[in-house]
């Protein structure tokens, strides 16, 4: 049996916008929808039962085709989503019912996107509208979860996709006959974006239907990924990778798209991975 999209909710407004995207997305794969309310007292608790019956209402409002299950687990929210290690994708809303309204990011949400070994969605901002897809990227071996997902998405969305990459500007030197920062940079830009179409070259090719532009900024790279996020579609970063000692997380730049971006933000896992398309 194929693996479900697993949507997490409390009931909250972040949460039902969760279980609407997933939805969408289990219906356009082809697969079931799982959605999951953990609480200490999940079983047998008499509101877990108008939360799950409300989000199955939500799940079928937005794709009325959707399978779907609702499950009360009983226990710590963040180990129950972390023990999902066999969905195809876990889908979070930006914060949970029990949060400060003023946090950006929920402490569940944050968790569960820094350490959940399967690819994470959390949805925040202009969820389901136009735009493009955009992708940040470096040299590490993620950056290519990344890119699969990427292109994916853009493929089955019709969408544009901006990949873009980021490099540390030249330090000015006014030494003798050194060459100015104004003669030097042009020619790193010229490097980092060769590099870049080199990165993007394979996937074009396997991808031909996508318009994929090649962005590179001397920018920081969560600043550029968070101002464009205000007019896309989906953000999709990388992990840092795997640690047996801490397990799955995201670097810093990771953790300040998730708290600051103005679409929903995917975050491509290199290890136990199944990266698939998504939906809008």
């Amino acid at each position: 049996m194929s693996a479900p999209i697993v949507a997490a909710t409390d009931g909250a407004a972040p949460g039902d916008a969760a279980v609407r995207w997933g939805a969408r997305e289990a219906v356009r794969r082809g697969l079931a929808l799982c959605i999951v309310y953990a609480h200490p007292e999940a079983h047998g608790h008499r509101p877990a039962a108008a939360v799950l019956e409300a989000a199955v209402a939500e799940a079928r409002a937005a794709a009325p085709d959707v399978v779907a299950e609702a499950v009360a687990v009983p226990g710590d929210p963040v180990t129950a989503l972390l023990g999902q290690e066999d969905a195809e994708l876990i889908v979070l809303g930006n914060r949970g019912r029990g949060g400060f309204a003023s946090l950006l990011l929920g402490s569940v949400s944050q968790r569960v996107a820094t350490y959940a070994t399967v690819p994470v969605v959390v949805v925040r901002g202009r969820a389901g509208t136009p735009g493009p897809v955009v992708a940040g990227v470096d040299d590490s071996a993620p950056a290519e979860d990344v890119l699969a997902a990427a292109f994916e998405a853009a493929a089955v969305w019709g969408a544009p996709l901006a990949v873009v990459r980021c490099y540390r500007p030249p330090t000015p030197l006014w030494v003798g006959d050194i060459p100015s920062v104004a003669e030097v940079a042009p020619a790193v830009e010229a490097a980092e974006r060769h590099r870049l179409e080199g990165q993007l070259e394979p996937w074009r090719r396997r991808f031909p239907q996508v318009d994929a532009e090649a962005v590179v900024s001397p920018d920081g790279a969560a600043a550029v990924l968070v101002a464009v996020s205000h007019s896309a579609r989906l953000i999709v970063v990388g992990s840092r990778g795997h640690s047996t000692v801490t397990g799955t997380v995201l670097g810093s730049t990771g953790m300040q798209v998730l708290h600051h971006a103005g679409c929903p933000v995917f975050i491509a896992r290199t290890a136990g991975s199944r990266l698939g398309t998504i939906a809008a």
